[in-house]
């Protein structure tokens, strides 16, 4: 084995024995190399710069940390000792806190979907469901990326962070009916994307206890690397005098009190800042910093560095529509677990207990209005006044109202795009985005082939036992109006087909990608095209989310990134 192989080998080494020491405690791991923007110097030099401490901010620092100085800037805070990102039972609340230190920024798309972007160390996988499992091998192909060296960099994310979750009776059920209906083969646990049944990994381990993207930096070399918490990047400065194409250099951050500081490269042909702010900040930087459509930069009196009419471009959001299903017996307390790939398209998964339907004041469910899921009026109509009388109708039932659980189906790619712009050159400000969905046809067409999965799934032997009888799906998707469980918006005097029941009640399941995709605006190796020493490299460069869920795959990106630019420095005869 190679020197650089032995290293790789050590590091993974290492990084199994953190994780079964961190595996079992939520505590803070007190990072060496983690502080507040505010004690940062004015100026400071670094061999890499990263924007963004998300899914794949963290591993990429990490690994790059190895061999060479990294800062890593994040505009939000630790996740660490913050019960509503580290408890199972807690998943909503971090989404419905929506105070200035929350871990999470609403947004609205054009559309009017609600949604969130993740403002804390970690990034999405703070926020999310939990649910872990790979790309297809045919994605990775079609993709081009090295087929053994994404395996490798899987295992690596998976020896910290992966978990297989426990299957009670409500997860059980879905996976048996979907066997029942025909989603076969059984493919049992598995991290694989292959089509058929499958029980996936999960981010929360067997205490309930969810483990993040952050906890990946427990393999990073303290010495090589730095970590700025609060820190919003403002723009990424380049060096034009004498060049034919503009050059990164360096950056300009402010931390929470307003202070601006400046961070540059060290001298050095390889040196590189990478940008990995998530499809909404990644775009949104590369125009704060002189790189889009040169018109609309204008417009807002940005100094155009590059004129790349495709940033922006290509955003896309799967849709979500999920039907409740009230059980006459108890369920537990489950997160996405189970996924039904279908040969036409469709992830079918499943989540259950009380609290996820958001049935009372304590209560911050994955369908519940209080983080704007609020699938009884169209996305036009979800407004703060429907959102809190949605609340407001919710906490007024008895809580047996809510005993039961989603079926839910996402389209996979999906085929519709939209695009993003400016609001402001405000960095913590949202910028405009429409995702556009359905805007495509046959991404309607798997919605509704997707919701008849569900109704065979309600009306199966397996499921019996968490179904009335009396409530097949065609009462599911009539409940009165007045009801706020019930997922059907209704129309005056017009009936309600499923293509109108797609569009009406489409949600976010919070994987929305694009704006920065490879071949457009980044090439195959993410440098920005059209300028130096400068990548991207997060979700924003995928043109189909990849798999049923992305963060494995993006945590990954991080990892197979960050390997690739050690071997060729390693290749080059470079060292530290």
């Amino acid at each position: 084995m190679s020197v650089e192989g032995w290293r790789l080998f050590g590091v993974a080494l290492a990084g199994i024995l953190f994780s079964l020491e961190f595996c079992s405690s939520q505590e803070d791991p007190n990072y060496t190399f983690m502080h507040n923007a505010t004690s940062a110097p004015t100026t400071a030099y670094y061999d890499y710069i990263i924007i963004g401490g998300g899914t794949a901010g963290c591993p990429l620092a990490a690994t790059l940390s190895q061999n060479y100085s990294v800062l890593l800037l994040e505009r939000g805070g630790s996740p660490y000792g913050n019960p509503n990102i580290t408890k199972l039972a807690s998943f909503g609340a971090a989404l419905s806190d929506q105070s200035p230190s929350s871990p999470s920024q609403r947004f609205i798309s054009e559309d009017g979907v609600i949604n969130y972007r993740a403002r804390v160390l970690g990034g999405g996988s703070c926020l999310n469901a939990g649910f872990y499992t790979r790309a297809g091998t045919q994605y990775v192909r079609n993709v081009g990326w090295d087929g053994r060296l994404v395996n490798e960099s899987y295992q690596w994310v998976e020896n910290m962070v992966a978990f297989e979750p426990p299957m009670l009776q409500w997860q059980s059920a879905v996976r048996d009916g979907l066997l029942e209906v025909g989603v076969l083969p059984f493919n049992g646990f598995t991290y694989d994307h292959i089509n058929g049944t499958k029980i996936g990994g999960t981010i929360f381990d067997k205490d309930g206890i969810r483990h993040t993207a952050a906890d990946l930096l427990k393999y990073a070399n303290p010495s090589g690397l730095t970590v700025l918490l609060h820190a919003t990047v403002r723009r990424v400065l380049f060096r034009t005098k004498g060049r034919t194409r503009p050059l990164a250099h360096g950056v300009v951050f402010r931390d929470t009190s307003g202070v601006k500081h400046k961070a540059y490269l060290n001298d050095g042909p390889k040196n590189e800042i990478i940008i990995s702010a998530g499809a909404l900040g990644s775009p949104q930087l590369l125009m704060l910093s002189g790189i889009g459509p040169a018109d609309h930069l204008k417009a807002y009196n940005i100094s155009v560095k590059v004129d790349q009419p495709l940033v922006g471009q290509g955003m896309s959001d799967n849709p979500m529509n999920a039907i409740f299903v009230p059980s006459p017996v108890p369920v537990e307390v489950s997160l996405i677990q189970v996924v039904g790939i279908t040969e036409y398209g469709s992830y079918i998964e499943a989540a259950s207990g009380e609290n996820f339907a958001g049935s009372s004041p304590q209560d911050y469910g994955m369908f519940s209005p209080k983080v704007g899921q609020l699938p009884t009026v169209p996305p036009r109509d979800r407004t703060p006044e429907a959102l809190a009388k949605a609340v407001k109708q919710m906490e007024a039932l008895d809580k047996a109202a809510f005993r039961g659980g989603f079926i839910l189906e996402k389209i996979r790619g999906p085929l519709s795009t939209g695009h993003l712009e400016l609001r402001t050159r405000n960095p913590n400000h949202n910028p405009s985005v429409t995702f556009n969905y359905f805007q495509d046809p046959r991404d309607l067409e798997i919605c509704v082939q997707g919701l008849g999965t569900i109704e065979k799934i309600i009306e199966s032997k397996s499921f019996s036992q968490f179904r009335y009888d009396n409530l097949p799906l065609p009462v599911l998707l009539n409940m009165t109006a007045n009801s706020p469980i019930n997922l059907l918006p209704k129309h005056k005097n017009v009936s309600t087909s499923l293509e109108q029941f797609c569009k009406d009640t489409v949600m976010t399941i919070w994987h929305y990608h694009g704006g920065c995709q490879v071949g457009r605006v980044v090439d195959a190796d993410y440098y920005v095209l059209g300028v130096d020493a400068l990548r991207v490299i997060d979700g924003s460069t995928f043109s189909y989310s990849p798999g049923t869920n992305p963060q494995a795959t993006v945590m990954m990106l991080g990892r197979y990134m960050g390997v690739k630019i050690l071997n060729e420095r390693l290749a080059a005869g470079e060292s530290n």
